[in-house]
């Protein structure tokens, strides 16, 4: 069994074959997908996406950095509403520091992060990062808030075994996902290094499509291919990267760590 811990799967890049994508996605051992929000527009597609399959796709909420502007405070608020109004979210995000794309909202990005830091810990959940061209700036700001009761998962981590050795001195988790199976990606000794219980698969659907499905549609049916290349790279079993990976997730998302069996 395996988890996919973020994927966008309720965006449009789906419409026509949703039911088919969690099809694949089950027969491929994936019975459960975590989806961040990304701006106000995403919301509608999220929930609906989660109470249609509300047994295997689990929503969070949060604004993406990339969505991040002046008008951030207002977005913000709204989206808290929707933590208030009851319904259950299993994370914060995704959220974060790109500095990638755009540089000039820089410092609403900060303020967008650090607030939605806070949500996380009011509300107990752990918050997804974003960090593109920010990793650093990103572990320092986790770094400072960090008292024991933030949680949270860098996403898409392609990082050096320093930044991963950082990132679990303060008890964070890290994606691993389509990147790593790049070739030029020179992440092998970094997913060598990092510890097991710190591991989690993701897709980041419908984008960064691991060989051999690059540049085609992501999708959470292929996880299978990034524990192909853990496996490859640790000289570790497909049963046993399945475990430990499954059990993270479990620990992150708090939910019962019971064997499930499908």
């Amino acid at each position: 069994m395996y988890i996919d811990t973020h994927a966008h799967i309720y965006s449009d890049k789906f419409t026509d074959d949703i039911d088919q994508v969690i099809v694949r996605a089950l027969d491929s051992k994936v019975n459960k997908i975590f989806m961040p929000n990304i701006d106000i527009e995403s919301i509608t597609g999220m929930h609906g996406l989660a109470d249609r399959y509300s047994d295997m796709c689990y929503p969070m909420m949060g604004l993406h950095p990339c969505s991040v502007d002046k008008e951030y405070k207002s977005v913000l608020t709204e989206m808290k509403s929707h933590i208030d109004s009851g319904r259950k979210y299993f994370g914060i995000g995704e959220t974060g520091i790109d500095l990638y794309w755009d540089v000039s909202f820089k410092k609403e990005q900060i303020a967008a992060f650090e607030m939605q830091i806070e949500w996380a810990k009011t509300y107990q959940l752990p918050i997804i990062i974003h960090s593109r061209d920010s990793l650093d700036l990103t572990i320092d700001i986790i770094s400072n808030y960090q008292d024991g009761s933030l949680s949270g998962i860098f996403h898409c981590f392609n990082g050096t075994k320093d930044q991963c050795r950082q990132i679990a001195d303060v008890n964070f988790y890290m994606g691993l996902g389509g990147v790593i199976t790049y070739k030029n990606a020179g992440l092998n000794d970094m997913v060598s290094y990092m510890p097991q219980e710190y591991m989690l698969l993701e897709t980041d659907a419908p984008y960064l499509s691991p060989v051999p499905k690059r540049g085609k549609r992501n999708e959470s049916a292929y996880v299978p291919y990034v524990v192909d290349k853990i496996c490859e790279v640790r000289n570790e079993e497909i049963k046993q990267v399945s475990s430990y990976t499954t059990l993270n997730a479990k620990k992150i998302f708090q939910l019962s760590t019971e064997k499930e069996y499908i």
